[in-house]
């Protein structure tokens, strides 16, 4: 049996030419090229990491609607994110899920008057927690954006009595909670990949290539690096898409244009092991906002518990990291929220922090700065053709905004759209059972070779292209790892064949969620560095490589040291 793979950068210097370039593999860069390849175009993506590893690899794991932008008089923004919101949950409900959010109020009044001079100014002025009248008149709003009405319930106000019933660990100094719902992205790098096979499947001629770069432009098109071989060749295209995200300018001026879009602010999350606070959190987020103006949210991922996020201002020449003050912060704040939890970092079992790809802003308050998007257009530097920047852009409104971005890049080229994405399921999603009948039966015939209990995993994990996995796994037999029986030997030799896995650290943080539900062990490191060896037949010294460069990375970005490992007592074990 053949199965779908992503393509190599080989194909890339074998030919070095498109129709269309998309630099930058985010999700927005996925969605543009999924997009374009639907409608035909011949459209190759690059990135000079792996797919989806900068901003986009960063989220709340939220879908959302964004009722914080109100404030900033974004109602075009807010109106298309939860429209987006709502298709999402029709389009890709294999991972994105309605999540039922509640705020705890402790004022009725506070930010009336504060509230229009920030709408009018977009300056912070002095901080204040928004009151419940306040929140009140943004719920109402909120809720008349869902125009189709049935994707999720319209909020709810509640005093504090009802409340504490049913969160009774939250501060009892509340006065109200209001409680409404947005989507929870249960695995983005997941729901990423099927946005990526499906531009994949749609175009023989499209390609994608992960850690190659673009590093100048001239006369015979794009200078391109593959960081692997170290191989560089010119890549020829009439239009050059730059979505790089927070790193727009940075490539840019590698292709001898000078910008100044780009000013984008850090956002850190942390990710707790702590029964309490899942327990506490009623399976709801918590979004909290402090009398200083700070945020928190708070919610539970499985059995984990995501805590983020801040805004700060940050150099894009410097590593994005996480740091201490902003795990006291959010400490902090958890515990306004709950009292009586107890919580502190040995708690923490993954650690991340990323740049939001908003545009500069001066002297603009980071929390006011405009989440929407625009597009710059600019002839190639050298060369006849179109080169478009992607300034902006969040994950909620990925499609709507590959489908505008999508239609320039097709009138620059004097091509017909011939496919909307509006109705059309993503990946995993097409064909996904709705309903608990519909997942019964889905899962009974398909685990006659895997059972049923392996086959609902499955379906949770793929959505229906786990269709795709069993196959391969009846072929190739599946017997779990060692070290961690949620995943199988075959399954992960399954993910490193077919979906570019370039590097061990690529199966770790995107291919599976291992490193970020903190499972990550010296010998279950080694067990996937030694499936992932054979698969891509690395030498001895190239997989100690690839365990020593996974462990640092996760250790200094991440948060996460790996105790007891040593590489090479690995590689002789494996080989014996």
């Amino acid at each position: 049996m053949q199965y779908p793979a992503v393509d190599f950068p080989a194909s890339l210097s074998e030919r070095p030419k498109a129709q269309v370039l998309i630099i930058g593999a985010g999700i927005n860069g996925i969605a543009t090229f999924r997009d374009l390849a639907l409608q035909g175009v011949d459209v190759t993506i690059i990135d000079r990491g792996d797919f989806v590893s900068g901003a986009s690899s960063a989220s709340s794991h939220m879908i959302h609607g964004g009722i914080r932008y109100l404030e900033n008089g974004e109602f075009r923004l807010v109106r298309e994110s939860v429209q987006e919101r709502n298709g999402l949950l029709r389009l890709a409900p294999h991972y994105v899920k309605p999540l039922q959010t509640t705020v705890p109020i402790f004022s009725t009044f506070s930010g009336i008057t504060s509230a229009p001079l920030r709408f009018l100014t977009h300056k912070a002025g002095a901080p204040k927690e928004r009151g419940a009248l306040l929140i009140k008149v943004g719920l109402s709003l909120y809720d008349s954006f869902s125009r189709d009405g049935g994707s999720v319930p319209r909020h709810e106000f509640h005093g504090a009595k009802k409340s504490l019933e049913a969160l009774p660990r939250l501060n009892p100094d509340l006065k109200y909670t209001a409680t409404y719902y947005d989507a929870s992205m249960i695995d983005p790098e997941r729901l990423a990949l099927d946005v990526l096979s499906d531009g994949l499947r749609a175009a023989a001629t499209s390609r994608a290539a992960n850690y190659v770069e673009a590093i100048g432009m001239d006369e015979n098109g794009v200078r391109l690096r593959d960081h692997r071989t170290g191989k560089e060749f010119n890549f020829a295209a009439d239009v050059v898409v730059n979505t790089s995200g927070p790193w727009t300018d940075l490539t840019n001026d590698a292709l001898g244009e000078s910008t100044a879009f780009m000013g984008g602010t850090k956002g850190s999350h942390i990710v707790l092991d702590s029964p309490e606070l899942l327990a506490a959190t009623g399976g709801r987020e918590i979004f909290f906002e402090h009398d200083d103006g700070r945020i928190v949210l708070i919610y539970p991922l499985g059995d984990r518990v995501l805590v983020g996020t801040t805004d700060l201002e940050h150099d894009m020449r410097e590593p994005i990291r996480i740091t201490e003050a902003e795990v006291e912060y959010f400490f902090e704040l958890v515990h306004h929220v709950f009292p009586d939890v107890k919580v502190d970092a040995s708690d923490i079992v993954f650690r991340f922090s990323g740049v939001r790809p908003l545009p500069r802003h001066d002297d603009e308050a980071p929390g006011f700065v405009s989440r929407d998007y625009r597009i710059e257009q600019r002839p190639l530097i050298g060369r006849a053709g179109t080169q478009f920047s992607l300034v902006g852009g969040k994950w909620t409104t990925f499609r709507a905004l590959a489908e505008h971005l999508g239609g320039e890049v097709l009138e620059a080229l004097g091509i017909e759209r011939t496919v909307s994405t509006v109705d059309l399921p993503i990946g995993g999603g097409r064909g996904f059972p709705k309903t608990d009948d519909a997942r019964q039966v889905w899962v009974v015939s398909h685990g006659d070779e895997v059972g049923t209990e392996r086959a609902a995993q499955l379906l949770a994990r793929y959505g229906t292209r786990a269709t795709e996995v069993i196959d391969y796994l009846v072929d190739h037999g599946d017997a779990p790892l060692v070290h961690n029986v949620e995943y199988s030997t075959t399954e992960i030799d399954y993910l490193v064949r077919s979906e570019a896995v370039v590097h061990l650290i690529d199966l770790l943080l995107r291919r599976t969620h291992l490193a970020f539900r903190g499972g990550i062990t010296a010998a279950l490191l080694t067990e996937l560095a030694d499936v992932t060896a054979d698969a891509l037949h690395w030498s001895d010294e190239t997989r100690d490589a690839e365990i020593t460069a996974a462990a640092a990375e996760l250790a200094e970005v991440h948060g996460v040291e790996i105790a007891g490992l040593d590489a090479r007592h690995g590689a002789s074990t494996h080989r014996n």
